[in-house]
C-alpha cells in the first residue's frame, strides 16, 4: 500500500499578506476542507502529519542570513518597512509582499510544512506528501517577491540535498514562472529545475526563456517551456508530457518536488492562460507516473498559486485524490458547497467538472495553441534526448 503524508497544520501563524491580497490563506483552508470532505484524509495509507517550524539554520541552508534577520526585524515592527530601506529585501509597504505582523514566523511554518513532507519521503515514513501550503517559489536568497517571503520550496530541496539525496527533480507547472527556485540552484548540477508557464514577455516575474539553462557543471538542468498568452490545454500539457517528463526520466531523480499551482485556469484573474479543469487530472497523472517511474514513487506535491475560490479547492483535490488513487464522485459534497457558498457570498461550482467556456475568443485561443505547440516542439528538440 502506498503511504502518503497529509502535511497540514490546524492554527499556527497565519500566512496573511492583507484582507485584499489575492494570495489569501482560504485558498489552502477551502482545499484542505473540501479533501476531508470527501473523506480522502481517511483513507488507507493517508497519514496525517503536523509539521513544525523550520528553523532558521534550516532557512538559511537557502536563505542569506541578513534576509532572514531583516525578515524577522519587519515582522516584529512592520511600521517600518514604510522606510526606502524595506525595498532592498522586497518587503516594502505597498508592494506585492508587504510586510505583516508576524510574517517571520508564518514563512517559518510554511518550510517547516514543505521540509516535513519532503523528509516524511526521504526517511521512508511515506512514498509520496502532499503539503497544500507549500509552493513559495518566487523569493530569491535575498529577497521576497511575488507574495513570497522564504521560498520553501528551494528549502525543503535543500534539506534533501543535505539528507543525502543525490539528484532531485523540480518540476513547476504554476502559470509563473519558477524564477526563485530556479535562479537559486542555477548552478547546482544536482537540482533539475523544470517550468512550464506563460511567458515572462507579458507576464510577471518576466523570466523563464527557453534560454536560461543553468550554468557551470549545471548548464542543462534548467528547463523552461514558455507558452504565449491564451494558450490552452494542447500545449500546456504536451510541455508536460513531451518535454519535461522525459528530460527527468534521463536525470534519474532520487525524489521529485512538484510546485502544483492552479492559476493556468483560464478564470484565474492574475494570468492569461487558458487551461481548464479537465487539464488538471491528466497533469497530475503524468507527474505521479513520473515520480513512480523516475524516483520509486517518492514525490513531494507542493501547493502554490491560484486566485479564484471556485477553482483551487477543485484542482488540489483532485491532486491528492490522484496521488491515493481515488475516485471522486463528480458532485461535490453537499455540506462543503453550501456551507461555504454562504460564507464567501460568490457562487461555487456544484461539480468538480463544472467549468464554464473561456471568454477569449476560439481564433485567439486556436493561434495561440499553434504558437504553443512550437514553443514546445523547440523546447523538446532542445531538452530531450
Amino acid at each position: 500500500m502506498t503511504r502518503t503524508a497529509f502535511v497540514h497544520t490546524e492554527g499556527g501563524p497565519s500566512y496573511n499578506l492583507g484582507d485584499d491580497h489575492p494570495m489569501t490563506p482560504l485558498r489552502r483552508q477551502l482545499a484542505v476542507e473540501l479533501i476531508r470532505a470527501y473523506g480522502l484524509d481517511r483513507r488507507p495509507g493517508v497519514i496525517p502529519v503536523a509539521p513544525t517550524p523550520a528553523s532558521d539554520a534550516v532557512i538559511e541552508r537557502v536563505h542569506a542570513p541578513a534576509f532572514v534577520a531583516a525578515v524577522r526585524r519587519y515582522s516584529a515592527s512592520p511600521a517600518l518597512a514604510s522606510a526606502w530601506e524595506a525595498s532592498q529585501w522586497g518587503l516594502a509597504a505597498g508592494g506585492d509582499t508587504p510586510a505583516f505582523a508576524g510574517m517571520h514566523e508564518a514563512a517559518a511554518a510554511v518550510c517547516g510544512a514543505s521540509v516535513t513532507g519532503a523528509l516524511e519521503v526521504w526517511e521512508g515514513r511515506a512514498d509520496q506528501a502532499f503539503v497544500a501550503g507549500g509552493g513559495l517559489h518566487h523569493a530569491f536568497a535575498n529577497k521576497a517577491a511575488g507574495f513570497c517571503i522564504y521560498n520553501d520550496t528551494a528549502v525543503a530541496i535543500q534539506a534533501l540535498l543535505d539528507a543525502g539525496a543525490e539528484r532531485v527533480a523540480y518540476i513547476d507547472i504554476d502559470v509563473h514562472h519558477g524564477d526563485g527556485t530556479q535562479w537559486i540552484f542555477f548552478e547546482e548540477p544536482r537540482v533539475m529545475t523544470c517550468s512550464v508557464h506563460e511567458t515572462g514577455r507579458y507576464l510577471f516575474p518576466g523570466t523563464g526563456s527557453i534560454a536560461e539553462r543553468g550554468v557551470g557543471a549545471a548548464e542543462g538542468t534548467a528547463i523552461n517551456v514558455p507558452l504565449p498568452p491564451y494558450a490552452g490545454d494542447r500545449p500546456y500539457l504536451r510541455a508536460i508530457e513531451e518535454v519535461i517528463a522525459p528530460a527527468v526520466m534521463a536525470f534519474d531523480p532520487d525524489v521529485i518536488v512538484t510546485q502544483d499551482g492552479a492559476d493556468p485556469h483560464h478564470a484565474d484573474p492574475l494570468a492569461h492562460l487558458q487551461v481548464t479543469m479537465p487539464a488538471f487530472p491528466r497533469a497530475y497523472r503524468a507527474l505521479h507516473e513520473l515520480a513512480v517511474a523516475a524516483a520509486d514513487g517518492r514525490w513531494v506535491a507542493l501547493g502554490g498559486g491560484g486566485y479564484t475560490f471556485q477553482v483551487v479547492p477543485r484542482a488540489w483535490t483532485m491532486l491528492f485524490a490522484e496521488m491515493i488513487g481515488a475516485e471522486l464522485d463528480d458532485e461535490i459534497p453537499e455540506e462543503w458547497w453550501r456551507r461555504n457558498e454562504e460564507s464567501l457570498g460568490v457562487p461555487l461550482p456544484r461539480r468538480m467538472s463544472d467549468d464554464p467556456e473561456p471568454e477569449v475568443p476560439e481564433d485567439e485561443r486556436m493561434r495561440a495553441d499553434i504558437e504553443g505547440d512550437r514553443v514546445v516542439d523547440e523546447a523538446r528538440s532542445l531538452f530531450v534526448r
